[in-house]
């Protein structure tokens, strides 16, 4: 029977207890929200709204082709001159998804007779863009550049180390310093997806990469996604100008994809804007994120000290951690639940995400919630 292995693979989810859902919100949740990635509260933020909004009456629903053909409008290029001005870089290029962004980063600045040197906790789009990189690469131990110097002293060719600068399952920060001073001492570049950095760490947000004094190196590219602290949709890659050059040349998923959707860009637009005004907010994430993690380690639970806005509470079992973020809903808190083979090490784990918009009274609540339902 065609795709019977389905069925299989189907039933050994349900025994492992790794069985996936999807819940579709209401556009008024009546839950206290700690589940999703707006950092700074900001999807919902009136500018933004309007800066989406605008942007669709202006210029439709769709960016009718990929960036090469029509996709590219001058709002497109607007976005991408602000937003390598904020995070101190020469150019940026928007993507459809974050996802995509690190697939072109990697795949087109990792061809054949390359090594990549992968970080052991990095995010699924980074190790596919591993994957289908022409280069060959080589998984080193979880934010230790010592390891990363090792292996880049194994090649003699091009080589590229590539991490993220806040892991997504735990919220601690890659030690960027460490990792370019390695990749220096090899003439390597660095690639490093900012997502969880991006109007959370840094003078007024502008991510971990200018926090660590490399906005603007000519051997570090970044990438970031729209769709967390900037409350819209879509990627972009930020670097020096002849990289971006080469990415409209080389990145496959720029070149064959259709263009970020207007109303994504003007969101986006609107929000970066916003945050530049605001710049209090990031700290404020930081703190709630802080705050968070007092919280939870007072009531006797495990909860990893948070780098940025993401704290992990560790759970018993793949089982116990659904059921117990079923209670948590049940109670009137959504929180995320990370379980294997989202995670790395196999532990699953709670994960809540700290908000700047999440008052006092909030998160004590939220703390309240997680330790009267623990298993």
């Amino acid at each position: 029977m065609a795709f019977g292995w389905i069925d299989e693979q189907a039933a050994a989810r349900r025994q492992a207890g790794l069985v996936r859902t999807l819940r579709p919100r209401p556009a008024d949740s009546p839950l206290l929200d700690l589940a999703s990635n707006d950092y700074l509260g900001l999807a919902r933020h009136p500018e933004v709204v309007e800066g989406a909004a605008a942007a669709a009456r202006t210029w439709g629903g769709g960016a009718t082709g990929s960036r090469l053909v029509t996709g590219t409008t001058e709002l497109h290029g607007e976005l991408e001159r602000e937003l390598a001005d904020f995070c101190g870089f020469e150019a940026a290029l928007v993507f459809s998804s974050g996802y995509a962004a690190n697939l072109a980063a990697v795949t087109a600045l990792a061809p054949h007779g390359s090594l990549i040197v992968s970080d052991a906790g990095n995010h699924a789009s980074l190790i596919d863009g591993c994957r289908l990189a022409r280069g060959t690469t080589q998984v080193v131990a979880h934010a230790d550049p010592d390891a990363v110097r090792k292996a880049l002293g194994t090649h003699d060719g091009p080589a590229v180390a590539v991490s993220d600068t806040v892991f997504s399952v735990d919220g601690d920060a890659a030690p960027l310093a460490g990792l370019a001073g390695a990749c220096r001492e090899h003439g390597a570049g660095l690639v490093v997806d900012d997502a969880h950095g991006l109007g959370v760490l840094g003078a007024g947000g502008r991510g971990a990469p200018h926090a660590a004094g490399l906005a603007g190196a000519d051997d570090v590219v970044v990438t970031v996604t729209l769709s967390k602290s900037l409350g819209s949709q879509g990627g972009a890659v930020l670097g020096p100008a002849r990289v971006v050059e080469h990415l409209v040349n080389a990145a496959r998923t720029f070149i064959f994809d259709t263009g970020l959707a207007p109303a994504s860009a003007g969101a986006a637009l609107a929000a970066l804007r916003l945050l530049g005004r605001e710049p209090e907010r990031a700290a404020r994430a930081r703190e709630v994120a802080t705050g968070l993690h007092a919280r939870l380690t007072a009531a006797g639970l495990e909860a990893v000290r948070p780098d940025a806005a993401v704290v992990s509470v560790r759970a018993p079992s793949p089982e116990e951690a659904v059921q117990w973020a079923a209670d948590c809903r049940a109670a009137g808190l959504f929180v995320g639940c990370f379980r294997p083979p989202s995670v790395p090490d196999g532990i699953s784990r709670l994960r809540l995400t700290a908000r700047a918009d999440l008052s006092e009274e909030q998160v004590e609540r939220a703390v309240r919630v997680i330790g009267e339902t623990r298993p």
